[in-house]
């Protein structure tokens, strides 16, 4: 896309309301056209074949199919794919798992209309999108990952069982709870009690910690 020439957008949520607002919000603006919608990470792969959109807007959390594992499928077939990835939640694991998926940018659903067309604009011209407050949390996160490991973060980890270890593992490298149930040949009730045995042990609140401090970890182990 060139930049005088018109956006094309696909909206990808299960909330039609969702869809309309966005609809209205981006058609407001004369250089961008909403073409597509979809209703889940299943139907976007159909409807984003048919139009070829410059940016989608994606949802995270869909029925059948979420919008990380669509937006992780749809780069892998078209690494040039602008995806933005939206959510009404900030959490630290929905930011690092949608930028390991590949997503272009991240935004908050209520942010303002003029920042979702300036993000819009953007990702079409190839740029990056963050949000304020989510590029708050990409750099403090970032910041978490390169620092040493205390002698407490290690003892931490190394009192994990075989079993939390791998299920740690796995939330590092970004898997859902599913993906480890699948994994691991577990039920997603012991997955999750699991997951939750890890926070706890780790001292740790989210699932993006889990990453940074299993990172942290790691890059010491492997200097040895």
């Amino acid at each position: 896309m060139t930049g005088g020439a018109n956006v094309s957008v696909v909206v990808v949520d299960d909330d039609p309301q969702v869809r309309a607002g966005l609809r209205l919000v981006l058609g407001a603006d004369r250089g961008i056209r909403v073409i597509g919608e979809a209703s889940d990470g299943l139907e976007a792969e159909a409807v984003i074949a048919r139009h070829q959109p410059d940016v989608v807007l994606m949802d995270i959390r869909m029925p059948r199919c979420d919008g990380l594992t669509a937006t992780a499928r749809e780069v892998a077939a078209d690494p040039s794919r602008a995806i933005i990835v939206l959510t009404t939640f900030d959490a630290d694991e929905d930011v690092v798992r949608a930028l390991r998926a590949g997503a272009r940018g991240f935004l908050l659903k209520d942010a303002p209309p003029a920042e979702l067309v300036a993000a819009v604009r953007a990702a079409a011209s190839g740029r990056p999108v963050l949000a304020p407050g989510v590029l708050d949390q990409v750099m403090r996160l970032a910041a978490d990952h390169t620092r040493l490991p205390t002698a407490a973060e290690r003892d931490a980890l190394a009192s994990l069982t075989p079993r939390e270890r791998e299920v740690a593992e796995a939330v590092a490298r970004g898997a859902s709870n599913a993906d480890i149930a699948a994994e691991l040949f577990l039920s997603l009730p012991t997955v999750k009690t699991h997951v939750g045995r890890v926070l706890t042990k780790l001292g740790v609140e989210s699932r993006a910690q889990v990453a940074a401090l299993w990172a942290r970890v790691g890059s010491v182990e492997r200097r040895r």
